[in-house]
């Protein structure tokens, strides 16, 4: 018997209320009265009702979805300010006892080998992380209880933790794995992790059956109460995804909405961050199989929304999408993207060619860290590599309650200019670390306390001379 204490799922995610949802949203985006409103008090920066905020989604007219974006990037800024944190996936193992027909992971893929990293081949993988400069990392692995047991998931954690190479250090691991038990997430919190992941995939029951037709996922109600369960086991951080493209964008839309709303009223703090993941190709999957894609310009009008529905909540882009979509998303609200990626499991040590046959999903941003790093700059942007609030124990409602007065500014923008320091001392080429000396230059004359940005200027020479691990 699985050991749920929270409110079924089909209660904080009913589907007759996401269905009225969309009938009023198709009626109120045609009324300029009642849309300059949901935008009057999106411009509070305190969030949005999914009813209000599928409202501004399914409004067509231009130059209304062009005021989303601007409010959606100047809310952005407002609360992050103009720093970007970078991370990268490591998959650990993609055997998989599930049969989603979305996944290249399923059981029945007969074309993917699989494969199964050693604790030796983690710290290998790891190293040529740290090589390339990352701090943070997103664990990934196929459900197989056999395979991937919880014992190996805590095993490499620890792996990788304790992995210490030249001026490298991984120092958050982000973790994305199948829904489990309050005690199995008890032991995760108790493993040090920083965010559990989980995306829903598809809010639909129905849909959702289908698409997950075989295996211990096909379960809808205890892989969606997944989030309440980690909560319940001590894990502050939290992260939401929908996968886009399995169903109508705006019943997922709607339905992610509620389950933030859901976290926030039941659990005291809505998800640290949302996920903007779309079905792509991959071994033995086709997204053209699927009859929900989304455009480009739908997919950042999608962005746009839930950044002014869930102001305070981190969002993410991966490599999955390309450099072109990527600039365009991080002007919607995205406040954190990967670099560098691979989705094979072996894919940082194996030539690329090599390990793109186990891949989860075709990357579509091939870029090295360092051209990302600089491209990033090049846009006015500050890479940070920053896991300060994690370690100084800044998570969950303490960490909202400093993001929702705008209170984590005086921590997070000293805090991405040292991480970038220490990027460009240790890993960036020369015309990288060029660039990014002015603009932290130019970022340290915007910090307004004068106390705050005389102690990072000393902390800054102190990386300089060869010191670490600074942080505020």
């Amino acid at each position: 018997m699985y050991d749920v204490i929270s409110p079924h799922a089909h209660e904080f995610i009913d589907q007759g209320e996401v269905a009225a949802t969309i009938a009023e949203a198709d009626r109120l985006a045609r009324d300029t009265g009642a849309i300059d409103a949901i935008l009057a008090k999106a411009a509070e920066k305190k969030g949005l009702s999914h009813r209000e905020a599928s409202s501004l989604l399914a409004c067509e007219d231009p130059e209304t979805r062009q005021k989303i974006r601007d409010m959606a990037a100047k809310i952005k800024e407002d609360f992050y300010g103009r720093r970007i944190v970078m991370f990268a996936p490591l998959y650990l193992s993609n055997y998989c006892v599930n049969s989603c027909l979305y996944c290249p992971y399923h059981v029945k893929n007969r074309e993917m080998p699989r494969k199964k990293l050693t604790q030796e081949e983690i710290a290998a993988e790891t190293i040529a992380l740290q090589d390339m400069g990352h701090k943070r990392l997103a664990i990934e692995a196929g459900e197989d209880p056999k395979n991937n047991p919880l014992e190996y998931i805590l095993e490499s954690i620890g792996t990788i933790y304790n992995v210490k190479h030249k001026n490298g250090s991984i120092r958050r691991v982000n973790v994305n794995i199948a829904a489990t038990t309050v005690e199995n997430y008890r032991r995760l919190h108790d493993a040090k992790i920083g965010t559990y992941i989980l995306f829903q995939e598809t809010y639909n029951p129905q849909s959702y059956g289908v698409l997950h037709p075989a295996g211990p996922k096909h379960d809808y109600a205890w892989h969606t109460e997944a989030m309440d369960r980690a909560m319940q086991g001590g894990i502050d951080d939290v992260g939401l995804g929908a996968l886009f493209g399995l169903d109508s964008y705006r019943q997922e839309f709607t339905s992610l909405l509620m389950h933030a709303e859901h976290l926030e009223s039941a659990m005291g703090v809505g998800p640290h961050t949302i996920s903007m993941p779309r079905v792509k190709r991959a071994s033995d999957i086709n997204p053209d199989d699927f009859d929900n894609g989304i455009d480009d310009e739908t997919f950042a009008h999608i962005c746009a929304c839930i950044r002014l529905a869930v102001p305070y909540t981190g969002m993410i882009i991966s490599t999955r999408e390309s450099e072109a979509v990527r600039e365009k998303m991080l002007a919607c609200g995205i406040s954190q993207i990967s670099g560098a990626s691979r989705t094979s499991v072996g894919g940082y040590t194996a030539p690329r060619e090599e390990s793109e046959d186990s891949s989860q999903f075709d990357v579509s941003d091939r870029r090295s860290l360092d051209e990302v790093v600089d491209w990033l700059m090049g846009l006015g942007y500050i890479p940070s590599f920053c896991t300060a609030c994690y370690r100084e124990g800044r998570t969950g409602d303490r960490f909202m309650s400093l993001c929702k007065t705008g209170k984590i500014q005086d921590c997070c923008q000293p805090n991405a200019l040292l991480t970038l320091k220490e990027y460009l001392e240790d890993y960036a080429t020369p015309a990288t670390r060029e660039h990014g000396a002015r603009l932290i230059e130019e970022e340290l004359g915007r910090v307004p306390s004068d106390r705050v940005r005389d102690i990072a200027r000393k902390r800054l020479a102190m990386i300089g001379e060869g010191k670490r691990d600074f942080r505020f």
